[in-house]
């Protein structure tokens, strides 16, 4: 999913924010969260999350293999590709997912939801 300034989403799944204070300075009197399906606008993208640490180690050995395995010894070489068949599942739902963002929502309720993870978002 590419989202965009000015798509329509939804909340995937309820978000806990904080809780809630009343009364006396520090008493605690619940627990504010927003529920799934709240409706919003994508106001602004702010930019891609960092790759996991698993696809970044991939691309580093899968340059490494083809810049030097035809010169590594066999023994070296086959632990190269024994790691990178281990990184091989992660590295393709990354492709398949694509480079995640963070968005500032708008939410139909009034709330700003900022610096949040287009994962937990749906487009309408």
């Amino acid at each position: 999913m590419t989202l965009e300034e000015g798509r329509r989403v939804r909340l995937a799944e309820d978000l806990g924010i904080g809780e809630a204070f009343a009364g006396e300075p520090g008493a605690v009197v619940g627990f504010l969260s927003l529920g799934a399906g709240i409706e919003g606008t994508v106001e602004r993208v702010d930019g891609e999350l960092p790759q996991s640490e698993d696809v970044r180690e991939y691309q580093r050995l899968r340059a490494l293999f083809e810049d030097y395995a035809h010169t590594m010894p066999v023994a070296s070489r086959q632990r190269l590709e024994a790691q990178l068949a281990g990184l091989e599942p992660e590295w393709t739902a990354y492709r398949e997912r694509g480079a995640r963002v963070t968005v500032r929502v708008r939410l139909d309720n009034g709330f700003v939801l900022d610096g949040a993870h287009q994962d937990i978002l749906t487009e309408l």
